[in-house]
């Protein structure tokens, strides 16, 4: 494990239209005068144009990027692989070449993993299932080749995104339509809220660790059981739900339970990464 203390300096986010992004940008975590704050967005700078990325980056120097930016829904990855690797992946590249004496973390997804066991650690193998998860799996191999950067497998994050996103968002637009939301039963993951990825991020990069780390909740849950703690959140809405199973699903695989162990990183962490359904109920302002 390579050590790259990094106490201040000027920081990249991009993706900061997004929730991880987002929460990064505006976490109190991120002490007043300790960082430089720099949120990178799509309408801000196109980061598959190379040119103007270098041209920025080598005007802004950042001592840090935090590269949250990519194409994350599986279907438009599924129907545009090649823009999916351009983003994901020569994207991704570029930017990691940029910062090649910098503290880089690029964040992967629970994902990789083909979910037939579950409790998945740092060293078990990987098989994406998905051209997401693919892009996302090369991607992490040509950010590990540097060992000053840093890749973080997570799972779901909730909160509230700038663009309205997160998946419990989408509950909530569903149901306002009254839409049936059809949730697995037998899909688990471990979702955990994006305040809190962002407040273990920028503990990570405090303390100068880098290296591959899974960060997400302490509670595997299934899609069913986060459609029923949405509903419990929010009583004022009729919350459709229909339960089923991924046997009966006919679309492109999904892996079963690609729920994370996230031991490595908890110890370099000073508090308890938390599981949803406590948490929620601990925090009631927090939204779901």
């Amino acid at each position: 494990m390579v050590q790259t203390k990094t106490n201040s300096g000027r920081v990249w986010i991009t993706g900061a239209g997004g929730l991880i992004g987002n929460c990064l940008a505006t976490s109190p975590a991120v002490e007043a005068g300790r960082f430089e704050i720099i949120p990178l967005t799509h309408q801000t700078i196109d980061l598959t144009d190379f040119a103007a990325v270098e041209q920025r980056f080598r005007a802004e120097s950042p001592a840090i990027v935090l590269h949250c930016g990519a194409m994350t829904k599986v279907p438009q990855c599924q129907a545009n692989p090649a823009l999916a690797k351009k983003v994901n992946i020569d994207a991704t590249a570029h930017l990691a070449g940029l910062a090649k004496d910098a503290a880089f973390v690029f964040f992967s997804t629970d994902l990789v993993f083909d979910g037939r066991k579950g409790n998945y650690s740092e060293t078990d193998a990987i098989n994406p299932m998905s051209a997401y998860a693919d892009t996302k799996a090369q991607a992490e191999q040509i950010v590990l080749a540097n060992p000053r950067h840093t890749v973080i497998r997570t799972s779901l994050n909730s909160g509230a995104s700038p663009k309205g996103m997160a998946y419990n968002e989408m509950f909530l637009v569903a149901w306002k339509k009254s839409e049936t939301l059809h949730l697995f039963t037998d899909e688990f993951r471990c979702p955990i809220p994006a305040s809190v990825t962002a407040r273990a991020i920028w503990e990570l990069v405090g303390g100068g660790q880098a290296g591959l780390y899974h960060l997400a909740g302490s509670e595997r849950l299934s899609r069913a059981a986060l459609g029923r703690l949405s509903a419990e959140r929010h009583p004022e809405i009729r919350a459709l739900i229909e339960h089923c199973s991924l046997r009966e699903y006919q679309g492109p695989p999904r892996p079963p339970d690609t729920s994370l162990n996230c031991s490595k990183i908890q110890r370099l962490l000073s508090f308890p990464l938390p599981g949803l359904t406590q948490y929620l109920r601990a925090h009631p302002e927090e939204p779901f």
